[in-house]
């Protein structure tokens, strides 16, 4: 009889703790389903009544769903989220608006940039945390899942024919991965 092996990630000198990598892991997760919730709040202030919005409100649905297990976790697992939340507020707020008075392409084309990192970043946790973290990884698939779900949406509302796509999409995912980079560690 074959027993199966549990697949986790060799930790190497100098990584940080088991512990401190999943507490970064929440904090930052959460604040990003957060910063998402904001940006669609901003996208369905300006095109909420046109036909897009109910688009729009059904991921909008779905990060709220993905922010309020990140909000149980971090209070399970006694995590303090980012003390960037504030900002965090206003800033995905203004891009969700600022994307949507270019228009739904621009706004979908912030979508698409959006979880493009996200997924990337949601994909590299689950390596990394391998059979270390069942239920943890287990939520991140399904949330990573429903992030290329979005990105998909984007792309099937023309995201991509913006003339000025490449342009939006590299500035927001550099934005992102900033805000990724600092909310694991404010």
């Amino acid at each position: 009889m074959t027993t199966a092996r549990k697949k986790t990630r060799q930790r190497l000198p100098g990584d940080i703790s088991h512990k401190h990598y999943v507490a970064r892991a929440l904090r930052v997760d959460h604040a990003g389903e957060f910063g998402a919730k904001q940006i669609y709040a901003g996208q369905l202030a300006v095109l909420g009544k046109k036909p897009v919005g109910k688009t729009i409100q059904h991921m909008a649905a779905q990060e709220e769903e993905h922010w309020q297990a990140f909000e149980k976790m971090l209070r399970q697992r006694r995590v303090r989220p980012t003390a960037l939340m504030p900002f965090w507020r206003v800033a995905g707020f203004a891009l969700g608006a600022g994307t949507a008075m270019l228009g739904p392409r621009a706004a979908m084309a912030c979508t698409v940039a959006v979880e493009e990192v996200i997924i990337d970043h949601y994909q590299k946790q689950i390596e990394y945390l391998g059979d270390d973290e069942v239920e943890l990884v287990r939520c991140l698939k399904k949330f990573r899942d429903d992030e290329d779900d979005h990105r998909a949406t984007g792309c099937d509302h023309d995201a991509t024919t913006l003339p000025y796509y490449p342009l939006l999409r590299g500035a927001i995912r550099r934005g992102c991965r900033l805000a990724i980079w600092l909310s694991e560690r404010v």
